[in-house]
């Protein structure tokens, strides 16, 4: 009998591991799908781009098709490792707008405003830069400058305070506005991922134990109480554990309400329909389902500058004997943020990451040459998606049903074509002029509107930030999963703890807030949390 099961070890489980095993009376059981996170390429921080289809760290999801997007099937690369997400993905560290959070105890979310959340983010950094009022300089998880800078980074830079837009020498400071530099989840040149800062320092504790391999099937109720988690190693067995305290959820957006609605917790209609017993019927799980739609601009480069025609052995060489050099890079150098025309308020409605490469289908489709991408998404999307079972089997993957651009007021295709149309002014500046060859995508003949929108809904893609689908509410909103204790409703010793309980997106990217929820979480577990 343990005290906790954790299911999945991603950002936000290997969080609460660490924390909650802090109590050496306390006995942790964390449970990981995915195997430990021994690849090479997932510490290297340029190795993200060769862990991009590679299946054995990723759950590998699609969407269904999409109506507003040519009916395409979007791929959603998800971390299914030691780590999550937090293994596999470009690592910028971002922790959105400080009026998000107060949005979101406006909707409910109490006691998750700017100001009860700032301290965990600090408790949880440990940036280069050492601790100020915005940021902590000895948490676990490693925030550092880039130590490797490509020309076309720079040129990018100077071309949007060309294009007239202020720069920004910290993202996550009193100001989010503006243009610059990254700052990234690394640590000493290397990934500091969830797995590396928190759960690889306590691994050896007595009290935590830690199985991959091993996919929750179901969570165990007596009595309305949640009592254990059935599970599966390596696709056999089935296993069971039982929690005297609590099972606490970490699989995110995605495999969170799937595993809620296995085990018989949400719309109890589509329960029945699968032959699952409801135990408690909540209609929002796996609904409000948010993501940040991306487009990307590509631009031939006339020098041979970028990361599409390096030496993957010099990188290699110079970064395991140095720690220096491409190798370092998490390819999404820089980047940056403003309000469009079309922005509600004083927050920023449009996010931007340049990579110095061609960047077509998340990298998947190899083009010729050489060249640089800009990407840029809408940061407060208007579309909502819903994610369903596909069948009573935790084997079979949920349908994943996006919804982008499904607004009826169409605003957020509007955000996408101004985010075109901002990406090419930055593009045209004159600190491109040494570089810049023929545009590839969305190609210099298609200038008018019906063409642009053409363009996005056929080339739009994920930009992996889904969040929303057991989403924090009050106890009189029907479609809340969770209370502000992250306690899901109708039932008692059951938590989710990750980016699914977000009830709205923050404006930019979701890692660096999951962690910190994990921060927070572990606080009300223990009875710490104001």
């Amino acid at each position: 009998m343990y005290d906790y099961i954790i299911v999945g070890a991603g950002s936000a489980g290997c969080v609460l591991a660490n924390r909650l095993s802090e109590d050496p009376d306390c006995r942790v059981l964390l449970l990981e799908a995915g195997p430990s996170d021994w690849h090479p390429f997932i510490h290297m921080p340029a190795g993200l781009s060769k862990l991009v289809g590679k299946k054995g760290v990723n759950w590998d999801y699609t969407t269904a098709p999409e109506p507003q997007l040519d009916g395409r099937l979007l791929w959603w690369p998800r971390g299914k490792v030691l780590g999550g997400s937090s293994s596999i993905n470009a690592m910028c560290y971002i922790r959105g707008h400080a009026h998000d959070y107060d949005e979101w105890a406006r909707m409910g979310a109490e006691g998750w405003n700017w100001d009860n959340v700032l301290p965990y983010f600090k408790r949880s950094e440990g940036n280069q830069r050492g601790e100020s009022e915005f940021h902590g300089g000895d948490g676990p998880l490693g925030v550092s400058d880039p130590r490797h800078r490509n020309p076309l980074s720079e040129a990018f830079v100077e071309a949007a305070q060309q294009a007239g837009h202020s720069t920004s020498d910290d993202f996550n400071g009193a100001r989010q506005d503006g243009f610059g530099w990254y700052q990234t989840t690394t640590k000493d040149g290397a990934r500091s991922s969830s797995a590396v800062a928190y759960l690889k320092p306590v691994r050896k504790r007595p009290n935590l134990t830690v199985i991959t391999k091993a996919s929750a099937n179901r969570i165990t109720f007596e009595d309305g109480r949640a009592t254990g988690v059935v599970y599966s190693v390596s696709g056999k067995g089935a296993y069971c554990e039982g929690a005297a305290r609590e099972v606490i959820l970490c699989g995110g957006a995605i495999n969170s309400p799937q595993l809620l609605m296995l085990s018989g917790i949400g719309p109890a209609p589509h329960l029945r329909q699968h032959g699952i017993e409801v135990v408690s019927d909540l209609p929002g799980v796996g609904g409000n389902l948010q993501d940040h739609l991306d487009i990307c601009v590509l631009q031939r480069c006339v020098q041979g500058l970028s990361y599409d025609q390096i030496s993957d052995v010099a990188v290699g060489l110079q970064y395991y004997l140095f720690k220096s050099g491409p190798g370092t890079s998490n390819i999404a150098e820089a980047g940056g943020f403003m309000r469009s025309s079309l922005a509600e308020d004083d927050r920023p409605d449009l996010q931007f990451h340049f990579v110095p490469a061609q960047l077509d289908d998340h990298g998947r489709n190899r083009l010729p040459g050489s060249g640089y991408t800009l990407h840029a998404c809408g940061l407060r999307p208007r579309s909502r998606g819903r994610l369903y079972l596909a069948s009573a089997s935790a084997a079979d993957k949920p349908r994943i049903e996006a919804g982008y651009l499904n607004d009826p007021e169409g605003y957020d295709l509007k955000v996408m074509l101004e985010a075109v149309r901002l990406s090419r002014e930055i593009l045209a500046q004159p600190a491109f002029a040494p570089f810049r060859g023929e545009e590839v995508f969305p190609g210099a003949k298609v200038q008018d509107e019906a063409g642009l929108t053409a363009f996005i809904r056929r080339k739009s893609e994920s930009i992996y930030h889904p969040v929303g689908t057991c989403r924090i509410g009050r106890a009189d909103d029907a479609d809340a999963v969770v209370d502000p204790q992250l306690r899901v409703r109708g039932v008692s010793g059951l938590r989710v703890v990750d980016a699914s309980v977000m009830p709205r997106l923050i404006g930019g990217n979701t890692n660096a807030p999951t962690m910190m929820i994990a921060e927070r979480a572990a606080d009300l577990i223990r009875g710490l949390a104001a």
